[in-house]
């Protein structure tokens, strides 16, 4: 292109990846501005402050940027030491991180709840914060206790002979890793099975029965620990009532994110989680789901339902999180990166009449504007490349 090409104004493009040339702007705007790079911008709700915003930049060019690089003068590449852009900034190679962070509880991660299948009194609890593990009692009805397996099929049945299925297989599978054998382990309930499932049951002072009824036993994905009591000793429960509530052992930390903050959160991406003791402690996101939230409103009722992201991360170390069974921690997220790149201020940029970018390139006292790629936005700055594009350049900063 040549330095005769025409500058207008840039607002955020519908889509937020970056300023729209296409809007004309407002040409009697006499700054640059720039919506990235804005450390400790807080969100609704005091979630989420941003370090280095990546995806949007607004960018406003006065029109007379176009005159001041040799519009109407006897040589268009040039323009007069008048014409001079009344700041400028250098042109670095860098390393450009887009990066957030966000506030998050360390804790135990998702809480779920065991109901009774039958009808009962609460004759024993497992304490609130002990662990239970695979055949171990979580509490007691009628005085039969009621024992944690492993699996993800939750227990929808009475199980005896001539019975098939997977909940048959998964159930067999704990049986045999608890000890008990004289059976195979696949989807039919036979008698070796109901011959196995008596000794089972004479361990734990059940009814030698040789079937499995509803209600005998719980699924979980692992060992548990117990969390809370929603019942308690001596009382009547009915089928559906709650009994206890449990979680998983280890201690995670869960952040709750912002829809426009998606691209934050990507499974297995690496995290750093500062605690409340200063400490930095590596993470790894392991799970992301999205979750409708709801809430009082100020006047009483109901707000509307929000959706957000929420995401459970790991620590690289479980033992960095010991000592704190809950607190409130800051989560540090890398979006993207984008190592030994050109960058140069976002208000630097010029949108230019024939679409796209360019660059008020200072040489002495002349100056040329180039057209330009522009990459990754963070941090205040941009990646840019194209001819004649240098580390150590000056560019013109418009006021």
């Amino acid at each position: 292109m040549t330095a005769g090409a025409s500058v207008t104004t840039a607002t955020p493009s519908p889509d937020g990846s970056g300023p729209d040339p296409a809007d004309p702007g407002d040409a009697s705007a006499g700054t640059i501005s720039a919506s990235v790079g804005q450390a400790g911008r807080w969100r609704r709700g005091g979630r989420i402050r941003a370090v280095a915003v990546a995806t949007t930049a607004a960018v406003a060019v006065v029109a007379g940027v176009a005159a001041a690089v040799g519009f109407g003068g006897d040589n268009p590449d040039t323009a007069t030491a008048s014409n001079l852009p009344p700041a400028t900034a250098q042109i670095t190679r860098q390393t450009l991180v887009d990066s957030e962070i966000a506030d998050g509880e360390l804790g135990y991660g998702e809480t779920r709840s065991v109901a009774s299948r039958r009808a009962g009194t609460v004759t024993s609890l497992a304490v609130a914060g002990a662990r239970v593990t695979r055949g171990k009692p979580l509490y007691s009805l009628d005085n039969a206790k009621v024992v944690l397996l492993y699996g993800s099929l939750p227990a929808y049945r009475t199980l005896r002979s001539g019975e098939t299925g997977g909940d048959v297989a998964q159930f067999e599978r704990n049986l045999r890793t608890l000890g008990y054998d004289g059976f195979t382990v696949d989807d039919e309930y036979t008698s070796s099975t109901a011959a196995a499932v008596e000794e089972w049951q004479e361990d734990l002072g059940l009814d030698e029965t040789g079937r499995v009824e509803l209600g005998q036993v719980v699924y979980a994905a692992g060992e548990v620990r117990v969390d809370s009591h929603e019942a308690e000793v001596g009382d009547v429960v009915q089928p559906g009532g709650r009994v206890l509530t449990y979680t998983a052992t280890a201690r995670v930390v869960t952040v709750t994110l912002d829809m426009d903050d998606q691209r934050l959160a990507k499974r297995g991406g690496k995290v750093t989680v500062t605690l409340p003791d200063g400490k930095d402690a590596a993470g790894t996101i392991a799970t992301v789901q999205t979750v409708i939230e709801t809430g009082e409103s100020t006047t009483g009722g109901q707000d509307e339902p929000e959706t957000k992201i929420e995401v459970t991360v790991t620590a690289a170390d479980p033992k960095a999180l010991a000592g704190f069974d809950s607190a409130s921690v800051e989560v540090a997220f890398t979006a993207a990166e984008r190592a030994n790149v050109l960058t140069v201020p976002v208000a630097a940029l010029l949108a230019l009449a024939e679409g796209g970018y360019g660059l008020q390139l200072v040489d002495g006292e002349a100056t040329r504007i180039v057209a330009v790629r522009t990459g990754l936005f963070a941090a205040g700055r941009v990646e840019v490349s194209g001819d004649g594009l240098v580390e150590g350049a000056t560019v013109g900063m418009p006021t």
